[in-house]
């Protein structure tokens, strides 16, 4: 009965704040970015095989199956298209996504890029074919190709905090919601996001990657939890979370270790844990009964300071991308 009531004030809750008065409604409505990369068009009419009928697997072994010779023929006939295909060999990717990216990336190793709505991207930083751990940042509002600098942010932090040894992707690879509107309330573009970064995963895999450990900000650990029963992680970690649209862990259905942060001035505190008629993103994952390993985050500041140098957060999430904590 308490668990009852407590749902139906925090539905009355999450109903107010999207109406306004709490303020979620400065977002703006956006449409997901789904199918195939630009281009496919011209790569099937060459007579080569539907990227949207293959597993990463199937790229890969596609790949394997060609002379460096032609794989370099398709990275200049095809850039768009090789620099997105997951399970491609990643020097390629970064080849083909050198010609479609444009000045802004140049010098840098673009592991994808769509310029389709407001753009999506994917950097890596470090060398992910001597990387002995890999890790992913899923950013969440506001995030995309023209505005990537606080991902990028986080992911150099994490670098630096790692050392040489890990290679770490910043992925702005989905829609992301505008501010705190609706978008943010919902699953809808979470939905999107957890399919391109389950596919991501598996790409890495496909080529050999090691299995990498994901921190999930703020909407990104809604995406995370979406993909966790599909995703081929080794750690899922969540801060700043709204929700993972799960209850606990075990309903994530996942065989990644799950952690949680959330540092006490963080405003995410104040938005109600609960889903209700398709809002919200259920319970806190910094909840105990949500059974998540902990992330001690007291001495970061706000929103976007988990990844601030010298932080028990920063530090703990360096030791779970080098597999140092069990």
């Amino acid at each position: 009965m308490r668990r009852y009531t407590r749902t139906l004030v925090a539905a009355a809750l999450a109903t107010t704040v999207v109406a306004g008065t709490a303020g979620w409604a400065s977002g703006s409505a956006q449409q997901a970015v789904t199918g195939a990369p630009v281009g496919v068009e011209r790569w099937r009419a060459d007579g080569l095989p539907d990227p949207e009928g293959m597993t990463a697997a199937q790229v890969a072994a596609f790949f394997d199956g060609l002379s460096p010779a032609r794989q370099q023929e398709l990275v200049r006939a095809h850039p768009s298209v090789v620099g997105n295909l997951d399970g491609a060999p990643i020097r390629l990717r970064f080849e083909a996504n050198a010609r479609t990216a444009g000045p802004r990336y140049a010098g840098q190793q673009v592991l994808a890029y769509d310029p389709r709505g407001r753009g999506q991207i994917a950097l890596v930083r470090g060398d992910m074919a001597e990387a002995e751990h890999v890790a992913v940042v899923v950013p969440g509002s506001d995030i995309d190709a023209g505005n990537i600098t606080p991902l990028t942010d986080m992911a150099d932090a994490l670098r630096r905090a790692t050392g040489d040894d890990t290679a770490v992707i910043a992925w702005a690879g989905y829609t992301t919601p505008v501010g705190v509107g609706l978008d943010a309330a919902t699953g809808d573009l979470a939905e999107v996001g957890a399919e391109r970064l389950t596919r991501l995963a598996d790409g890495l895999d496909a080529v050999g990657a090691a299995r990498p450990a994901v921190f999930c900000h703020s909407y990104g650990s809604v995406v995370c939890g979406l993909a966790a029963p599909a995703l081929k992680a080794k750690d899922l970690v969540v801060l700043g979370s709204p929700g993972m649209r799960a209850d606990s862990v075990a309903e994530l259905n996942t065989s990644a270790r799950v952690w949680a942060a959330k540092d006490p001035s963080d405003w995410i505190d104040r938005i109600p844990n609960v889903e209700f008629a398709g809002l919200g993103h259920g319970e806190d994952p910094t909840d105990p009964a949500f059974g998540a390993r902990r992330v001690p985050a007291e001495d970061a500041r706000g929103h976007n300071g988990y990844f601030a140098s010298g932080t028990q957060s920063l530090r703990t999430f360096a030791a779970i991308a080098q597999g140092d904590v069990r």
